[in-house]
Order: C-alpha cells, then sequence, then structure tokens
C-alpha cells in the first residue's frame, strides 16, 4: 500500500493555502470560486489551520463572500465562518469585524443549510446565557428563532429551540412572542431539502 507523501506541517499547509486563495481571487469561473471556497471551509474545521487561515485573511474572504448573489457561495462562506467561530481569536475577529449583521441575513436565505451554519454561528460567537453580545439576540433575530422553531425542519426547529433556551433571557423570547408570529416578515423560512430516495 502505497504511503501518503507528508507534508510541512508549517511551510505546505501555508503554501497550499495560500494557493487556494489566489486561485480564488484570480479566477474568472463561478464553479472554480464555488469549488476553492468550499475547500477552505473544509479547512476552516481543522484547528491547526486557524493560524494560517487568518494571516491568508480568509475571514475576511468569508465575510466578504457572504454579501454575494451566488447562494453557492454565501453557503460555502458562512460554513467556514462556523467551523471558524470554534476559536476565540476568530470569534473575537468576525465580532470586530462587523460580521454579526453580515451572519443574520443569512437567517432569511432560502438555503436551508446556509440557515443552520447562520444560526450555529451565530450560537458560536456568544456565551451561553442572555447578554454576552447584545446583537446576537437583537430582537429580530429572537423572533426569527421563534419562526424557525415552527418550522418543519427538524434540524433547523431543534437548532433555534436551542439558541432560544440557551443564548435568549425568558423575557426576551416573551416579548418576541407577544407579537404576531408574521411580524418577522421578510424572513422566510428555508427550503427544506426533499429526502433523497434510495
Amino acid at each position: 500500500m502505497a504511503q501518503k507523501p507528508k507534508v510541512d506541517p508549517h511551510v505546505g499547509r501555508l503554501g497550499y493555502l495560500q494557493a487556494l486563495v489566489t486561485e480564488f481571487q484570480e479566477t474568472q469561473s463561478q464553479d472554480a470560486k464555488e469549488q476553492v471556497l468550499a475547500n477552505l471551509a473544509n479547512f476552516a474545521y481543522d484547528p491547526a489551520n486557524y493560524q494560517y487561515l487568518r494571516q491568508l485573511q480568509v475571514l475576511d474572504l468569508f465575510l466578504d463572500s457572504l454579501s454575494e448573489e451566488n447562494e453557492t457561495l454565501v453557503e460555502f462562506a458562512i460554513g467556514g465562518l462556523c467551523n471558524l467561530c470554534a476559536d476565540r481569536a476568530n470569534r473575537e475577529y468576525i465580532l470586530q469585524a462587523g460580521g454579526v449583521p453580515l451572519i443574520v441575513n443569512c437567517l432569511s436565505s432560502p438555503s436551508e443549510e446556509t440557515v443552520l451554519s447562520a444560526v450555529t454561528a451565530l450560537m458560536g460567537l456568544g456565551s451561553p446565557g442572555a447578554g454576552s453580545h447584545p446583537e446576537l439576540t437583537a430582537w429580530p433575530v429572537v423572533q426569527c428563532m421563534l419562526r424557525f422553531s415552527l418550522s418543519a425542519s427538524a434540524r433547523l426547529r431543534n437548532l433555534a429551540q436551542i439558541f432560544l433556551e440557551d443564548f435568549c433571557s425568558p423575557s426576551q423570547v416573551a416579548e418576541a412572542r407577544s407579537w404576531r408570529a408574521d411580524a418577522a416578515l421578510g424572513i422566510p423560512l428555508p427550503r427544506t431539502e426533499a429526502p433523497q430516495q434510495p
């Protein structure tokens, strides 16, 4: 059985990630951009890559991509940010760079995967218990989570319920519930993917 080639954990990894960032910035192909952003989002899952991703400004690349019209790019970008939220330095950077409003905008995506990653990223940016970062539990976000807690999608419903229980105060939830359910117009429930038939 052939062994995998060994990659220098410092130069090789950084060089490979740099090549991906360069390809993303230089390519005109939307398919190539999607593939590269998906790869970067996957690399964002590994804590060994956090320092390199910060050095290469991949967090900014992800944040910038949240404003793209291409839903696939948005999905991969929010997935990458969601992965990066596990690290304190990354969380602080995202908060200081004004990432919360960009992530909140992803709650209105028609893609369930994008919405799930956005909710998870908001949870990753905060600390359980109300008040850690007020913008994470602003009234429109709480109202949106109440709507999501009624979703037909069990994944979205359960995640929204966890957000409401762990990140919002009972008074925030009660206040949001006191408004009519359709008060969060403009934030539709995402499409749920039909289960694949075997």
